[in-house]
């Protein structure tokens, strides 16, 4: 008598199921004879591809297509066949005394799998489509933060430094561009890092981890940066909508951009719905794509420029080494690697996270109870789960990566570019401010490439606003935790900025608000350095960057100081945790980026004072560039350490053809060797000083002999100064790439 099978799941009850499930997990019949059957393969035989009734079980619920006692079982089987041929049987359908065989069940491999006749077994074509749409959608839904970040590297800062390294220049320095943009990816993936793991910002992390008196140093540098910025924002904004209303004043301009607040106010809620975030971020990705696309079409009206040329920009050249390159390198990093956005980078992933565990039900009991509605909400209140670590942040720092790396990189380049066709040797060029380059766009390639700069002048001003308010937001609320309405702290920061750029442009006007601008780049390269150190100090200790398993897990243990620190360094992946900080390639790298950028900086504090007295006393170069000449100011005889004059005519002589070659050097000539006009003045003219003239001309130009024009005058620029020295030099271009 056939005893019913259980049902399907045992734990349900003591059931029987007429009708059993034929892949049943539990299924217990005579036919199954103790298990025997169920241990027992197949005969790998021409239909059945060597599979087995115990290897169905893993291709999921699915009808068999030939049922028990279609199969050939083969010898020693328990089908019909197989009982008609077998002699004394003991029950088993064996002969009588011999042991059940130990039939070992075969490995099921996809190339084994019987033809699907129409049937619903995935192909492994269908296998490969699910897993890249499912790839595709979970980046999709990462869509928007890298955009966010992006803006910080295309605001009018970048305009003012890409332009003069491109009139100075050509393409050259696009190399310094691209390593910029590197640096900034990786800086900022550290920032995601740390954001993911601790989920704190840069500024909360620095106001829990370290000392009261370091934090508030390192927010004072923070809220200068974001000053700094923000006035070049708004600068930039009032510039743009100068240049394209010119009847609005740029007075008003700045008053106007102080409206980038009403729409981060309205928008902009990063502990709200993601619905609501998410319509923020595609209103910052409308921004970029717009400012993308008046490039590409200023770029499309550039002729008859090479293409190969200006991808040979993206190579070293020791452009960058020379006084001047290496002084515009470094004011093109400062513009690149902005502060404030490494604080935006860390604060901006945290929501993406917080869904992820609000969906997965891994939010802490304490969570649960916080309305997360409000803007009142302590964001170093939440700490991301492991398991929403893990979906997020190789996703994440993908999508910072490919936004920076095209949309950012491309915008840096494109100003470059074009700033190299239509600049780079005009005369007019190296004194040339926004304003001057909008019309020199307009004469030199067309009326619209200039307004097409103004326009993306001006939305870059938009963009970037409106996320150095947040950055500026994230800053006070982390280092100093504020307890005060988000649209108050908005305002306070946005007007900071504002005030002074009103101020600046209606006392000085044009000029004024654009040596503002390129000041403000200069002040943004000093607080680089202190700003990414805490940065990189935070992600390579274990301290801070290991996370428990389980429910708010995290880094929460830390952040609340309620272990020490003996505790903490002594964990290890057998206690539950995952110690996730820098590998010690990454932290070595990591460090020689900080080196690079500090020297850099401090390279062009030097320049800044070293051969730019001038420049800043009395508004003038001591050698400017202009394509393929180089023409260098009067130099007098006085000693470069002390400033002081030589008595003698004949020294004051010898050291002027001296100081003419150290400009010609820092302005990327070769020195001497490369003049071919000289002009200069005596007080008095004699047959000393003539003499002193030709002999100094065949130590310095023993190849060759420039024109010459001497002119006695009765003084010159200081009482003691008896020589004054100008020269011309042709500097070819072949000669000046590496």
């Amino acid at each position: 008598m056939n005893r019913p099978s259980r049902t399907d799941e045992p734990y349900e009850g003591e059931g029987y199921n007429q009708s059993p499930n034929d892949l049943s997990n539990d299924l217990t019949t005579n036919q199954d004879l103790n298990g025997i059957v169920n241990a027992r393969a197949l005969e790998p035989g021409e239909d059945d591809k060597g599979l087995s009734l115990a290897g169905e079980l893993g291709t999921g619920d699915r009808d068999i297509s030939r049922s028990y006692h279609d199969v050939d079982w083969g010898k020693g089987g328990s089908g019909p066949a197989a009982a008609a041929a077998t002699t004394k049987s003991n029950g088993l359908g064996l002969p009588e005394g011999e042991e059940v065989p130990a039939t070992p069940l075969p490995t099921l491999h996809s190339s084994q799998l019987p033809p699907s006749d129409g049937g619903d077994t995935p192909k492994i074509h269908q296998v490969l489509y699910s897993r890249v749409k499912k790839a595709i959608v979970k980046f999709g839904s990462f869509i928007g933060p890298g955009f966010m970040i992006a803006v910080a590297y295309i605001d009018p800062g970048n305009y003012s430094t890409d332009v003069a390294a491109g009139a100075s220049y050509r393409f050259r320095l696009l190399f310094v561009v691209l390593l910029s943009n590197l640096f900034a990816i990786f800086l900022q993936s550290l920032c995601i890092k740390l954001g993911t793991v601790t989920g704190l910002n840069l500024a909360e992390a620095c106001r829990a981890f370290l000392p009261r008196w370091m934090n508030y140093v390192l927010y004072v540098f923070a809220e200068v940066a974001i000053i700094a910025t923000d006035i070049a924002e708004v600068i930039g904004f009032a510039i743009g909508l100068n240049l394209l209303v010119p009847a609005i004043p740029l007075v008003a301009g700045c008053a106007i951009s102080i409206l980038d607040v009403m729409i981060i106010l309205i928008f902009y809620r990063p502990h709200g719905s993601m619905r609501g975030l998410r319509i923020f971020e595609y209103f910052i990705i409308g921004l970029v794509l717009a400012v993308v696309v008046c490039f590409c079409i200023q770029l499309s009206l550039i002729k008859d420029t090479p293409v190969g040329e200006v991808f040979q920009g993206y190579l070293p050249s020791h452009a960058v080494v020379e006084s001047q390159g290496l002084y515009q390198a470094c004011g093109i990093l400062g513009a690149t690697v902005m502060p404030h956005s490494l604080y935006l980078g860390s604060g901006i992933v945290q929501a993406r996270l917080r869904e992820y565990d609000t969906k997965h039900n891994l939010l802490p009991p304490e969570m649960d109870e916080v309305d997360l509605n409000g803007d009142s909400i302590d964001k170093g209140y939440y700490v991301p789960s492991a398991k929403a670590i893990k979906h997020s942040l190789k996703t994440s720092t993908a999508e910072l990566s490919i936004s920076l790396f095209t949309f950012a990189l491309f915008v840096n380049s494109a100003i470059l570019i074009v700033a190299g066709v239509s600049l780079y040797g005009n005369p007019e060029a190296p004194d040339a401010d926004i304003f001057s380059i909008h019309q020199l766009l307009k004469d030199s390639i067309s009326k619209a490439a200039g307004t097409i700069f103004a326009l993306a002048l001006l939305l870059s001003g938009v963009s970037a606003g409106i996320v150095c308010t947040i950055a500026g937001q994230m800053v006070s609320e982390g280092a100093l935790n504020w307890k005060v309405r988000p649209w108050l702290r908005r305002l306070a920061t946005r007007s900071i900025s504002v005030t002074p750029s009103i101020v600046i442009a209606g006392a000085v006007g044009r000029k004024g608000v654009s040596e503002a601008l390129n000041a403000s780049q200069v002040v943004l390269s000093v607080v680089l350095p202190f700003v990414t150190a805490p940065l990189i100090y935070f992600t390579c200790r274990d301290k801070f960057m290991t996370v428990r398993d389980g429910p708010g897990g995290g880094a929460r243990f830390r952040v609340g100081n309620t272990g020490t620190d003996e505790e903490e360094s002594t964990a290890t992946p057998t206690d539950g945790t995952v110690k996730m900080a820098n590998s010690w390639y990454t932290a070595g790298f990591a460090v020689l980026v900080w080196v690079i950028m500090a020297a850099m900086n401090v390279a062009n504090l030097v320049l800044l004072g070293k051969g730019q007295r001038n420049l800043a006393g009395f508004s003038y170069n001591q050698a400017v560039r202009i394509g393929d000449r180089i023409e260098c100011s009067g130099q007098g005889g006085w000693d470069p350490k002390t400033g002081e004059f030589y008595k003698e005519i004949n020294a004051q002589i010898d050291q002027a053809f001296a100081n003419v070659d150290l400009n010609l050097k820092d302005a990327g000539g070769a020195g001497w060797e490369q003049v071919f006009r000289v002009n200069s003045y005596h007080v008095p003219i004699n047959d000393e000083a003539l003499a002193a003239m030709v002999r100094n001309f065949r130590k310095w130009m023993p190849n060759h002999k420039p024109i010459w024009t001497c002119v006695g005058v009765p003084r010159l620029g200081e009482d003691d100064m008896r020589v004054e020295i100008e020269v011309v030099a042709h500097v070819p271009e072949e000669a000046s790439k590496a």
